[in-house]
């Protein structure tokens, strides 16, 4: 087959038919940067301590009810004992004076028998104070966020089968719809069992969207135009959303309104099924070659250039047939059936295994480093915006593997050297976990146009989803990173700046990229190079050229 960007170059770069599809599908990401970071506000943990019947006692007991303890070289006010209420009872009743008369310290402590009271001055409710997700239950509230990208991982290893399988568009509007019910729906939840449900297949319907109009654009859009949607289209929309919703947050400061303001604007995009068309490149991979020249004709009217009689007059569908001239079906399978292609795959798994587990793991984080968790999340999406336009820059004049490698070394230095500032300054430590929510903001992003420039249209969409599912992983892992610091307050730091530093000389094992065309069958796939080290001076011999069809 002739290649697809200099078939249809005809068209222009951009037109308005490229216009509407870059606008659209950027537009479309808008609600996941609102609602993959949700759960920060929807499940955070307000101030609470133990409820207080009401009792007959004197103002010092009633003060000196609830134990305080030392957090951190702070006190607070325990939050899942209390001391008996029938000793505490007695004590009153004698006049006895907490403190001066009696030693707090010997007294008996019990559970929270009678619940729990939640402060409201931050948040009007959460989902841990509506299911007490607090003491013995408080595993819930991290698992929460990981039930959520459990769904994101299922989706990013589905969708991308069935996207490669029956269509970009499909794929991206059945997606979209399951992310908006299941989100509309997680506000009738009986109870944290039935949330973390709905939450999942929340999760599953939000990659599905993303990645879907993620290849779909890319494969729609050509050179320039595709790096810019890529980086400041897509992720500038996922930014905006990210800023919105402290905002919603701020506003609707209960769980149940939030989710509402978030999936019910989603009903706006009902009428897009009508104006983004379906994937030609992936349409021509099919074999039909007459619905992907509709396409290009609709394409040339909207952009008022005039079409070639026979457009596709070239096409044939050689790349998805064997020897023996059947036609030959791709598949997961295919990502370790080929040496090289084995290779890169399981290299780029770990690459987005370790930054998504770094870029959510410090965005998750970002609402406990102040006091107004509000600014603090909205901090945290507005040092997105340059990282989007520098990634940009980079994509546009740079090769792809340094760019990857030296922002995360850049990342895992940020890390490292947060154990090192004293605990007296504090915003320099704010600091530098904002300078690696911003390495990592940039190389996680990176590997979106990477990824889809090594691999070709035949397995883009399984390859991205696959990546994508590692990428998920780590996600999942995400939430409990940080709860690492029972243990140590940097053990999160030293763990996830130790990946990033593998991650950073892992990326020179992976072919190069830059300034080739997108490959469409697996022959035009870019070559890996052999990693030259110095001082070793072994002579290399070429490898023999071995036919497509003997290595599949």
């Amino acid at each position: 087959m002739n290649n697809y960007d200099e078939t249809t170059a005809f068209l222009g770069k951009w037109g308005r038919f490229q216009q509407i599809v870059f606008f659209l599908l950027c537009v479309s990401t808008i609600p996941n940067g609102t609602g993959v970071l949700s759960i920060i506000f929807v499940a955070a943990i307000p101030s609470h301590h133990c409820t207080i019947p009401e009792l007959n006692l004197t103002q010092e007991w009633h003060s000196a009810i609830i134990p305080v303890k030392v957090v951190n070289g702070k006190q607070e006010l325990s939050k899942c004992s209390r001391y008996r209420l029938d000793v505490v009872r007695n004590l009153s009743a004698q006049g006895l004076i907490p403190g001066r008369d009696v030693n707090l310290t010997d007294l008996e402590q019990e559970a929270c028998l009678d619940g729990w009271s939640y402060s409201r001055d931050i948040y009007q409710s959460t989902i841990v104070s509506q299911f007490d997700l607090v003491c013995s239950d408080q595993w819930k509230q991290p698992f929460s966020s990981t039930v959520y990208f459990l769904g994101v991982l299922a989706g990013s290893f589905f969708t991308g089968q069935l996207s490669d399988r029956y269509g970009r568009k499909p794929v991206f509007f059945g997606t979209m719809a399951a992310q908006s019910i299941f989100t509309f729906l997680q506000v009738f939840s009986p109870s944290w069992t039935v949330f973390a449900v709905l939450l999942f297949f929340s999760g599953l319907g939000q990659i599905g969207n993303y990645m879907s109009a993620f290849v779909l654009g890319s494969e729609i859009l050509a050179d320039n135009v595709r790096v810019l949607y890529s980086t400041l289209g897509t992720c500038l929309c996922f930014a905006v959303g990210y800023m919105i919703l402290p905002l919603l947050a701020f506003f609707f400061r209960d769980w149940k309104s939030l989710l509402l303001a978030i999936s019910l604007p989603c009903l706006l995009y009902i009428p897009l099924w009508w104006f983004i068309p379906e994937s030609p490149r992936w349409l021509l991979c099919q074999g039909r070659v007459e619905e992907a020249e509709a396409i290009v004709r609709v394409a040339a009217k909207k952009n008022k250039v005039e079409a070639p009689e026979i457009i596709f007059q070239h096409y044939t569908a050689d790349e998805k047939k064997t020897s023996s001239g059947k036609e030959k079906s791709f598949s997961i399978l295919d990502l370790i059936r080929i040496k090289d292609i084995r290779i890169t795959s399981i290299i780029l798994c770990y690459l987005w295994f370790t930054l998504v587990t770094g870029y959510y793991g410090l965005s998750l984080n970002s609402a406990q480093l102040s006091g107004n968790p509000y600014i603090s999340c909205f901090i945290s999406g507005a040092v997105e915006v340059p990282g989007y336009i520098c990634c940009w820059l980079a994509l546009q004049y740079l090769p792809r593997r340094p760019c990857v490698s030296f922002t995360a070394l850049l990342g895992a230095l940020s890390l490292f050297f947060i154990q090192l500032v004293p605990r007296t300054l504090p915003e320099l430590a704010i600091t530098l976990e904002m300078l690696g929510k911003y390495t990592f903001t940039i190389s996680s992003t990176l590997m979106y146009p990477y990824t889809a420039e090594l691999y070709p249209t035949v397995i883009r969409s399984t390859a991205s989803g696959i990546c994508g599912t590692f990428s998920r992983i780590g996600s999942s892992v995400a939430p409990f990173l940080f709860h690492l610091r029972t243990y140590s307050p940097y053990a999160p730091y030293i763990v996830l700046g130790t990946l990033t530093l593998v991650a950073a000389f892992s990326v020179h094992f992976l072919p190069e990229s830059f300034g080739l065309p997108l490959p469409e069958t697996i022959d035009q796939m870019p070559k890996r190079e052999r990693l030259k080290v110095p001082c070793i001076t072994r002579k290399e011999t070429p490898e023999p050229v071995v036919p497509l069809e003997s290595r599949l």
